[in-house]
């Protein structure tokens, strides 16, 4: 009889830690949310908020650039903001493992969304990239030349806004690792 009671303390014991062990984890997983949301929101508005105008001969004459001119910076600005947006309405879901710890349907579905979601952001952010790297760069050989020297206020701030994705990139990697984890632990 005693051998039971141990057998069944020992079982307790193991799932009071593993539901703590779960609420942590939600914990974490709701705090890199809201760094993740902060830093694609911070993202796309430095994005898409970007402009700059340079007077040409006249003041008639104008050259401007633009974040929607290249449509790889479009991109990007749509990629965040849905990522911006997904992390925002996904936060009931992380308060809800928080509360109950059991909750795994709505882990997997989370998983699932969340590589989607990695996978749009890496898309987008990647695409814009290599846009910031001609505009720095150029390229001779395909006739196109660097035009930050002229759009240097335009070109700090898109590859300002793309600190805040790379930086959403690993969060939400960590966020499947970590959901993963838990429902490993079942």
């Amino acid at each position: 009889m005693e051998k039971a009671t141990f057998v069944e303390l020992s079982e307790q014991k193991i799932s009071n830690q593993n539901g703590k062990m779960k609420r942590g984890v939600a914990v974490i997983d709701f705090i890199l949310r809201l760094i993740a949301i902060v830093a694609t929101l911070a993202s796309a508005i430095a994005m898409g908020t970007t402009d700059e105008t340079l007077p040409f001969f006249t003041q008639f004459v104008r050259f401007r650039a633009k974040y929607d001119d290249l449509p790889a910076l479009r991109l990007f600005v749509v990629a965040s903001a849905i990522a911006s947006g997904y992390l925002i309405l996904s936060l009931p879901f992380s308060i809800l493992h928080i509360i109950r710890s059991s909750a795994g349907m709505t882990r997997v579905i989370l998983i699932i969304l969340d590589t989607v979601m990695l996978a749009s952001l890496t898309a987008g952010s990647s695409a814009a990239a290599s846009i910031v790297y001609l505009a720095h760069k150029g390229n001779t050989k395909a006739n196109w030349f660097a035009f930050c020297q002229q759009y240097n206020s335009f070109c700090e701030r898109i590859s300002g806004s793309m600190i805040g994705s790379f930086i959403a990139i690993p969060l939400f990697i960590i966020l499947i690792i970590l959901s993963a984890l838990v429902l490993s632990r079942r």
